[in-house]
């Protein structure tokens, strides 16, 4: 673009498209210059609200030679067709989690990004919180001595009144709010801890609303050592949070990384301590211009978004059969 910007075009004009077209606009270094939706309402709101143009069909997007990357903002079933597609038409790739709903087709999607020869980023937001890169730094630097257990907890009210659509169907969201909150928690944990090595997982409809489970709690062994507990449910109050206990000292992330509060192993309670929570959509959209113009790997790419959804299809195997699951049984599908 003549302004120096990356132009993107965005692929999915709901709410969330929304926020990321206004954070594309914050971070300085992006703009979304065309949108694409099957309804011609939501486009046209779309044009309005953000001042740019937009397509009625999918080519029509991808063939704009103004746009230079996609942020893929769609239902999770659709984003290996539609990053197949993109990948084709030479556009790098900015995709919401998860990557895809199964491991097949994580691969599929990114073997056509590397066939291409396009940047593919995965939309993992809350390592980039302020209080959560804290504790990174923490961990590096032996301050929580040796790291033993990690437990979150991602929750919000939404499912007291389901939403219409994908985002109240069982194959779109498998193991309740795991698919739309969960997999936030489960990078988290892989930015801390590494690799998950095998999970044990309970999920159920308590509450008896919708058709999602709305209750979801998760037992993990990581292959660094550390044990781990991830909870998430979409029928209570929000919380956000991500904790780290070590040898040390024990570390929280709460109010979704805006907070941060540190308990050392001889002090009888936590105390606050200073920290921003930041712009994390905005961070990881100029992450994304900058991977662009400099032709870089992304912090959360192919890897990390293969690993979070070999994670997934753990748990939802965990939550059916009523056993541990190893990780690795799915982490190596290939087809």
């Amino acid at each position: 673009m003549t302004n120096g910007k990356v132009g993107l075009g965005l692929i999915g004009l709901g709410a969330w498209g929304n926020s990321l077209a206004t954070a594309a606009a914050r971070c300085g270094e992006a703009e979304v210059v065309n949108g694409f939706s099957r309804t011609g309402e939501t486009r046209k709101a779309f044009a309005e609200k953000n001042g740019c143009r937009t397509s009625a069909t999918l080519d029509a997007l991808l063939g704009d030679p103004e746009v230079e990357g996609v942020l893929i903002a769609t239902p999770h079933s659709t984003h290996e067709e539609v990053i197949e597609r993109a990948a084709a038409a030479g556009k790098h790739l900015f995709v919401e989690k998860p990557l895809t709903l199964t491991v097949a087709g994580a691969r599929k999607a990114i073997r056509a990004v590397e066939s291409a020869g396009v940047i593919l980023q995965v939309g993992f937001k809350r390592r980039r919180l302020g209080a959560t890169r804290r504790i990174r730094e923490m961990l590096d630097n032996g301050e929580l001595g040796v790291l033993h257990q990690l437990e979150g907890v991602i929750s919000g009210p939404a499912g007291q009144n389901p939403p219409q659509g994908w985002r109240n169907d069982r194959s779109e969201c498998p193991a309740g709010g795991m698919t739309t909150m969960g997999v936030h928690l489960v990078d988290n944990f892989n930015y801390l801890a590494g690799p998950v090595k095998r999970v044990f997982a309970f999920s159920k409809k308590i509450l008896g609303r919708g058709n999602l489970d709305n209750a979801t709690v998760i037992g993990m062994e990581f292959e660094s050592g550390p044990l781990g507990y991830l909870s998430t449910s979409w029928v209570v109050p929000k919380l956000i949070t991500t904790a780290a206990h070590g040898t040390e000292a024990t570390a929280w992330s709460e109010e979704d990384g805006s907070k941060l509060y540190l308990q050392k192993k001889e002090e009888s309670a936590r105390r606050k301590l200073p920290v921003e929570a930041g712009d994390s959509v905005g961070d990881q959209l100029a992450e994304f211009a900058r991977c662009v113009r400099e032709g870089t790997s992304p912090e959360t790419g192919a890897p990390e978004g293969l690993e979070v959804t070999a994670v997934l299809q753990a748990i939802e195997s965990s939550a059916e059969t009523g056993e541990a699951v190893d990780v690795s049984n799915f982490r190596n599908i290939d087809s």
